[in-house]
């Protein structure tokens, strides 16, 4: 087990707040975000004392039709120019790219000659080496590489420690643990989080956690994981993500005891965009379908379907899950 960096009320120089809102909120719009939500929401970032702004994805346009999608599916550098400018500010500015659909040797250009700092790496376990190759990329480019590993809940153990050791070789800067369908309890985080930590303490490495909401457990996994020794913390804005969405920003900002981070501006942003968002129809947030895939441990695809249909038949719903 690894030393425990903690606890619920210890302040720790280490731990690193990223704002995904753009990112994982984007899941719920096709990425159809305004530019003055994007620059308020840069603003606010820097107000709040946010350590990154994950902007998107760098999806290839050869697998996605720009048309189909706002920009920040493919966060071409010169769109993030025209929010950030230089960016003359402690923030540090991050994309996210998928193994396999991003033409990363293409569409990654070197570091000196973009506004990104950060990429992370979205991969399965199955598709570890693959990922490995394009955090090796990302560094020589001169990048800060991250990656995440989805869907923990679905891989065998002896796998997913094979991943981490040769992540853990990497370049790598941090491992996420990402709980992709919403499906973990708090001791099960401990367990977990003890044994990335161990892993990445061996190599060097940092640990991070990207929670989702279904079961009402993202913001209680996070401080889980935040006291028992993991540094990097996602959260979105109202907990804007896919399906049931992710731990709050705010909440988050209530409970990390750095002086540095400020819950005003969060609040503002909250008051001034995200209730308009759903006025305008956009969806995200804990709801019984959603419940129930964290429960089953399923892939909430269904449930966004469910929710999108406006159904309310949920016991039917639940008796028909395991034959989806």
């Amino acid at each position: 087990m690894a030393p425990q960096k903690g606890n619920l009320m210890t302040f720790r120089e280490d731990v690193r707040v990223l704002d995904c809102t753009i990112r994982d909120g984007g899941l719920c719009n096709d990425f159809r975000f305004t530019d003055d939500f994007v620059r308020d929401l840069y603003q606010t970032n820097l107000a709040t004392g946010t350590d990154y702004m994950e902007f998107g994805y760098k999806a290839s346009v050869d697998l996605f039709k720009p048309e189909d999608f706002g920009k920040w599916k493919f966060c071409n550098d010169e769109d993030i120019y025209d929010i950030v400018g230089d960016n003359d500010t402690n923030m540090k500015i991050s994309v996210m790219a998928d193994v396999g659909r991003t033409d990363y040797k293409r569409d990654i250009r070197e570091r000196s000659n973009s506004p990104v700092d950060l990429v992370r790496v979205a991969t399965y376990v199955k598709t570890i080496p693959a990922a490995i190759d394009m955090i090796e990329h990302c560094a020589k480019m001169g990048y800060e590489t991250t990656c995440n590993v989805m869907a923990v809940t679905q891989a065998r153990r002896e796998d997913l420690l094979e991943a981490l050791e040769l992540l853990g070789k990497s370049p790598i800067h941090t491992v996420y643990i990402v709980d992709s369908y919403g499906s973990l309890y708090p001791e099960e985080i401990r367990d977990i989080s003890d044994m990335y930590l161990e892993k990445m303490d061996k190599y060097g490495k940092q640990v991070g956690i990207h929670a989702h909401n279904n079961m009402q457990l993202a913001f209680a996994n996070t401080i889980t994981a935040c006291a028992n020794g993991v540094s990097m913390l996602d959260a979105t804005m109202n907990g804007m993500g896919r399906g049931a969405g992710n731990c709050m920003m705010e909440q988050l900002m209530t409970f990390l005891r750095n002086p540095k981070y400020q819950l005003p501006p969060v609040l503002r942003f909250v008051e001034q965009h995200m209730d308009k968002l759903r006025e305008e129809g956009v969806k995200w947030g804990y709801d019984t379908p959603y419940l129930l895939t964290g429960y089953m441990d399923m892939h909430p695809r269904t449930a966004i379907a469910f929710t999108k249909d406006n159904r309310h038949d949920y016991a039917n719903y639940f008796a028909n899950l395991g034959h989806e």
